[in-house]
């Protein structure tokens, strides 16, 4: 193979993989319009350790799937770059709600559950109500929705 073919099929494998990197019509994690801050930055580690909604500060910060995550302490953060699956709310922060009925929502940081030590979240406290019903069966039909919906 010349140099030349080489450095030509280098070209379309590297375009190939920054097209299919940026497939998706949504963010996989939402961030809402006027910031990169997941859950709208809110420390997603204080919901299993403190029980509650904390936001978090910009002094304790850390990237992960394109979004920016802040957290309360230096623990919090360090907790989350160890484990980031287990501490980072299911489909991405979206509302799991909307997300069972095959669309994206909001997931609002003051309308969560835990659930078999997962994180969800729920665009409002209405909607959160309808989550309660069936938990079990919206979570199901979520799963079999994510993350298709991206692209829609």
């Amino acid at each position: 193979m010349t140099l030349a073919r080489l450095i030509a099929a280098l070209f379309v494998g590297l375009t190939a993989f920054t097209a299919f990197g940026s497939a998706y019509a949504k963010d996989p994690v939402y961030t809402g319009r006027f910031n990169n801050n997941a859950v709208d930055g809110h420390d997603v580690v204080a919901y299993f350790t403190d029980g509650k909604p904390i936001e978090g500060s910009d002094q304790y910060t850390h990237e992960y799937m394109g979004a920016l995550w802040k957290f309360s302490s230096a623990a919090n953060r360090d907790a989350f770059i160890a484990e980031p699956e287990k501490y980072a709310p299911q489909f991405g922060g979206y509302c799991a709600w909307a997300a069972s009925q095959g669309y994206t929502a909001r997931g609002n940081p003051n309308n969560w559950t835990i659930v078999d030590g997962k994180l969800y979240l729920n665009y409002n406290t209405s909607i959160q109500r309808k989550w309660e019903k069936d938990i079990p069966g919206f979570i199901a039909k979520a799963e079999e929705n994510w993350p298709g919906i991206l692209d829609k």
